[in-house]
């Protein structure tokens, strides 16, 4: 059964948060809510279903800025890499220059290496260690999706020229995903619109190293 997936581009940075769920049922997860004071738009999302679980794919701050907010209101365990967890428990102390929002850190109750296997509000969810954007990232995949963060969008790949960044390891995530999963698995990424590990892998001007024929 496919899985009923709303996306709501939050805060600033316009990053994007998942509700996700099987259609019509009671419980759902959600998947990066990025933004501070957006619990009640997630609630309307929600649609009344309850929140079993919050993913985290990486620490930046526009994924987990509303993180504790949401944890708080729904109660619900928030999974979310080991390696990046400082970053949730002191989000004030890696705001990028500029941005003025207040921020409440939170413990996240399960830590991920990128192995797991979940089984949350009836999906069963593969993590997936993805490094190159951060080097903690992870993706999530299960039915179908692909929820990559920050790693692969449509027409472009994450960033990697910061700290903790590499351009080598991202592609070998991206590799990795498109080698692993079907070519018609949906991509929800952290920005802008959904897309196909085979449109991107046909079409995306980052991945000619991946379209190349052996030699």
């Amino acid at each position: 059964m496919a899985l009923q997936v709303e996306q709501l581009p939050l805060g600033a940075y316009e990053s994007n948060c998942y509700v996700v769920r099987r259609p019509d049922a009671a419980e759902a997860i959600v998947v990066d809510p990025g933004w501070p004071g957006q619990t009640a738009v997630i609630d309307e999302a929600l649609a009344g279903a309850r929140c079993v679980a919050i993913l985290v794919t990486h620490g930046d701050i526009d994924h987990i800025a509303g993180v504790a907010e949401l944890a708080e209101a729904t109660g619900a365990p928030v999974y979310m890499p080991t390696t990046e967890r400082e970053r949730l428990e002191r989000p004030g102390d890696f705001l990028p220059a500029g941005i003025d929002v207040t921020l409440r850190g939170h413990t996240a109750e399960v830590l991920l290496e990128g192995d797991e296997r979940l089984e949350l509000a009836g999906i069963e969810l593969q993590t997936l260690s993805v490094p190159g954007h951060t080097s903690g990232h992870v993706a999530f995949a299960g039915d179908g999706a692909l929820f990559s963060g920050d790693v692969l969008f449509a027409g472009s790949v994450g960033r990697y020229d910061r700290p903790g960044a590499s351009w080598e390891a991202l592609l070998g995530s991206i590799r990795m995903l498109v080698e692993k999963l079907p070519p018609e698995t949906i991509v929800y990424p952290g920005h802008g619109p959904a897309t196909t590990l085979e449109r991107e892998l046909a079409t995306n001007p980052f991945l000619g190293e991946l379209r190349a024929p052996a030699q």
